[in-house]
Formats: C-alpha cells, sequence, structure tokens
C-alpha cells in the first residue's frame, strides 16, 4: 500500500534521518493517532500532521518515509502492558474488563479507523497487533494460567479459549449494534453474565 498522492517522500539524496528529541517524536505520534480517531486513516496526511504540530513537512518525510510508516511508528508508542492481579479469577476478568472499558473509545476508534487500511499493509497489520491486540490477549492468558494455577477452573475447561474473542468481540460490536462503546460498566456487567457463568464462576 502507498501513501496518498500528496504524500510522496522527498528524493532519496534528501532522506538523512534528522535528529528529534524524544518528547517532540511522541508529539507527532499522539498527533497521527488523534487525526486518525476523528478523521479517519485516509484523511490523515504528512501535510496535516506538520501544519498541527507545527514543523517542516520534510521533517516529518526524513523520520518516516511513507504515511503507513509514521501511522506505524504511531501506533507502536501507543503499546501498553497491564498487569492485574487481585488473587481472583473471578476478579481479575472484572478488573480487565473495567480497564478495557476505560479505554474502549479510544481504542475502538483506532481500531475502526484502520480497519480498511490495515489489511492492506503488511506493517500496519502488524502494529495495530501490536499496540492494541497482542498486549490484551497476553494479559488475559495470564490472567486465565493464574486461575488455572490456583485451581478455580480447569485447564482443560472449553470456555478458556474464547474469553478473549468474548471480550474483543463485545468491545468491536457494540457500537455497531447501540451506536455507543462499551464503556466499564457495561463490561463488567457484560463479564457477569455471559463470561463468569461459562467458567462456573460467581
Amino acid at each position: 500500500m502507498t501513501s496518498q498522492a500528496g504524500d510522496r517522500p522527498e528524493p532519496v539524496g534528501a532522506a538523512r534521518r534528522s535528529k528529534i528529541t524524544p518528547e517532540r517524536e511522541q508529539e507527532f505520534f499522539e498527533a497521527v493517532l488523534e487525526q486518525l480517531r476523528e478523521c479517519g486513516y485516509d484523511s490523515v496526511t504528512m501535510e496535516g500532521i506538520a501544519a498541527s504540530t507545527r514543523c517542516s513537512k520534510s521533517t516529518l518525510y526524513r523520520q518516516w518515509k511513507t504515511k503507513p510508516q509514521f501511522v506505524a511508528a504511531a501506533l507502536r508508542s501507543h503499546r501498553r502492558t497491564r498487569c492485574i492481579d487481585t488473587g481472583s479469577l473471578a476478579d481479575d476478568l472484572r478488573e480487565a474488563a473495567r480497564a478495557a472499558g476505560e479505554l474502549s473509545g479510544r481504542d475502538t476508534k483506532l481500531l475502526q479507523a484502520l480497519a480498511h487500511a490495515a489489511p492492506q499493509d503488511a506493517e500496519l497489520q502488524r502494529a495495530l497487533r501490536e499496540a492494541l491486540v497482542e498486549p490484551e490477549i497476553a494479559a488475559l492468558k495470564e490472567i486465565i494460567r493464574r486461575g488455572v494455577e490456583r485451581g478455580e477452573v480447569p485447564a482443560d475447561h472449553p470456555a478458556l479459549e474464547y474469553i478473549p474473542a468474548q471480550m474483543f468481540g463485545v468491545l468491536r460490536i457494540r457500537p455497531v449494534l447501540e451506536g455507543e462503546y462499551a464503556g466499564p460498566d457495561y463490561l463488567v456487567r457484560f463479564v457477569e453474565a455471559a463470561v463468569l457463568p461459562a467458567l462456573g464462576l460467581r
């Protein structure tokens, strides 16, 4: 996938990487992510980011050659890790739901903005998974592993493998079905009504 027609990089001879501070780099990334959430992927341009961050377009092209590379870098900067350990599988799942719900608007907007573009660009798709999908799956798997070790649920319980799909599914589908994001209260109620009973937990 290529960037938009107006987003052509400068000639190779001008592609020396500029020196910018980590703080300034993060400012660029935040601008990209905010424009993605508000306008969608197709509307994001190097010119627009340059204008909103008051820098030259050439500065951005020296750092990131194309729009997909720039967006991928911004997504990777957004990656976070989450550690939840209440000592109870049921409470861990409630806390994971609450934490996901607190960020559901921001993260779901990014997923929606990139739903069309990511499958067409391998690097963008990897960055999206690394930033928003894999950390959440890893956190849920760790929660489940501890619950199994404590004997709260058998390791071969057939519902265990579907927990990530349930959590991600309700985050993605509620805006489509009801026009609202799946906030903390909604997700906790979902866990209590659907996930915990399937695992035989209260």
